[in-house]
């Protein structure tokens, strides 16, 4: 297996060259890709440690952002917003719920729908989170200059586009095939 870490010549201590895990022979087609799979677990990892010192699991915060700026919301918005599925929201928001961040109340327009609503409590963690996301930030893009945050900004949303884009592709090419 090749490994995925530059040399020590590129400024990587020893720990960080410890921390990553060498790229399976059948990655060498795509190690961008493969890079992409570890930064995201290992960025889900550690939100997922700074989020659980104010009680609440990775993707929780995303939801409650969303109330926090939106206001009440449709499950089903939500599920939108989130770009998620409905068993994953209907578990998330239950979480939320009994943890007492979230409420439900009927839906003043709509008898067969519920309005999910942030909580006091759920106010009161806001700056937490806001906390929470600018220390990833930090430590993501440490010793990053102000041009490289923004070339990196840059490019990680191009992949996305991309991604996206590809994936609107496979699903108008399954709708049409029915």
């Amino acid at each position: 297996m090749a490994q995925s870490t530059p040399e020590n010549e590129k400024g990587l201590t020893e720990a960080a060259q410890e921390a990553t895990v060498p790229v399976p022979a059948a990655a060498g087609g795509g190690p961008i890709s493969h890079t992409i799979f570890r930064l995201a677990r290992l960025h889900r990892m550690h939100v997922g440690h700074l989020l659980r010192r104010v009680g609440l699991y990775p993707g929780q915060e995303l939801v409650m952002m969303y109330l926090w700026e939106l206001g009440p919301q449709r499950q089903a918005d939500l599920v939108r917003l989130m770009d998620s599925d409905a068993a994953t929201m209907t578990r998330t928001v239950r979480r939320l719920e009994q943890a007492g961040f979230v409420h439900r109340r009927p839906s003043p327009t709509d008898k067969r729908a519920s309005l999910i609503e942030p909580t006091a409590a759920s106010h009161a963690l806001r700056r937490e989170v806001e906390r929470v996301w600018s220390q990833l930030e930090d430590l993501v893009t440490a010793e990053l200059s102000p041009d490289e945050r923004t070339a990196a900004l840059l490019t990680l949303e191009r992949l996305e586009h991309n991604l996206a884009q590809a994936t609107a592709d496979l699903a108008g090419a399954d709708h049409a095939r029915r």
